[in-house]
C-alpha cells in the first residue's frame, strides 16, 4: 500500500500527522523555500516526540537539508548534522548544477556508514539521462520527485503519462524506494496512483486554505489517508 508522507514543522503539528494516519512524518520549513530545513534542535525534538508516540511501529521520519546549492562539502556537512538526530531519512534537493558527481561521491561515503538518503529531483529541472544510475551507485535509499515553484503546479504539468511511467519504471527497476509531492491535494490521488509510488507526500494539500505555511487540517488528513 502506498505510504502518506505530511510534512510538520514542530511537536504539535508531528502529533496531528501521527494520529491522523501519517506513515512518514518529515520536517520541513515551507518558508524556507522548496525543502527548507529546520533547525537540527527542532528536528531532534519531534524525532524523540515520534519515537515515544508512534501509534505504529512502521511509522518514520524524514528531514529536509534545505535548499542548498550543490557543493559537496556543504551538503554533506548538512547532512551529517541532520543524521546525527537519528531521523530515518535525509532528504537532499537536487538544484541545478553543471556536474553532480562530486557531491555524488561525498554522500555515497555517508550512506556507506548507515545514513539512509533520499533524493529530491524536481519536475521543473532538466537532469542528466543517467543520474537515477548515477544515484543508486552512491547508495541511496530513495528518491521522489517533488517541484521546486510552489505556485500550485504539480510534476503532471512538466511530465506527460508516458513520461512519469518511465521514470517511474526506471526508479523502481533499481529498487529505491520512489516518492511523489509537490502542490498535491486530495483531487490528485486517482492519477498519482497509476505509478504506484512507496509514498505520495503533502503539505499545502493538507494544510488550513490549502496553503503550506499555515497550519495542518486534521480532517484533510484523514481524508487522504481513507484514499490511500
Amino acid at each position: 500500500m502506498t505510504q502518506l508522507l505530511i510534512s510538520v514543522t514542530d511537536v504539535n503539528e508531528a502529533k496531528i500527522a501521527l494520529t491522523h494516519g501519517a506513515d512518514l512524518i518529515d520536517l520541513k520549513d515551507p518558508h524556507q523555500g522548496a525543502l527548507g530545513a529546520l533547525p537540527v534542535n527542532t528536528i531532534q525534538d519531534v524525532v524523540n516526540f515520534v519515537s515515544i508516540n508512534r501509534t505504529d511501529p512502521e511509522q518514520r521520519t524524514s528531514a529536509t537539508v534545505g535548499d542548498l546549492p550543490m557543493e559537496a562539502d556543504l551538503i554533506a556537512q548538512q547532512v551529517l548534522a541532520i543524521a546525527s538526530t537519528n531521523v530515518d531519512f535525509v532528504k537532499i534537493g537536487f538544484f541545478e548544477s553543471e556536474d553532480y558527481q562530486l557531491c555524488l561521491d561525498a554522500l555515497k561515503d555517508i550512506a556507506q556508514h548507515g545514513v539512509k538518503l533520499i533524493a529530491v529531483l524536481f519536475a521543473e529541472l532538466q537532469y542528466p539521462e543517467h543520474l537515477i544510475d548515477d544515484i543508486k551507485a552512491a547508495g541511496f535509499y530513495g528518491l521522489m520527485l517533488d517541484t521546486a515553484k510552489k505556485n500550485g503546479g504539480t510534476f503532471m504539468d512538466y511530465y506527460t503519462h508516458e513520461q512519469m511511467t518511465l521514470f517511474a519504471a526506471r526508479v523502481k527497476s533499481h529498487e529505491m524506494a520512489f516518492g511523489l509531492a509537490g502542490s498535491l491535494n486530495i483531487q490528485h490521488i486517482e492519477k498519482i496512483n497509476v505509478y504506484t509510488p512507496t509514498y505520495i507526500g503533502f503539505r499545502g494539500g493538507v494544510s488550513e486554505s490549502n496553503q503550506r505555511k499555515l497550519s495542518l487540517d486534521a480532517t484533510k488528513i484523514e481524508a487522504i489517508r481513507a484514499m490511500l
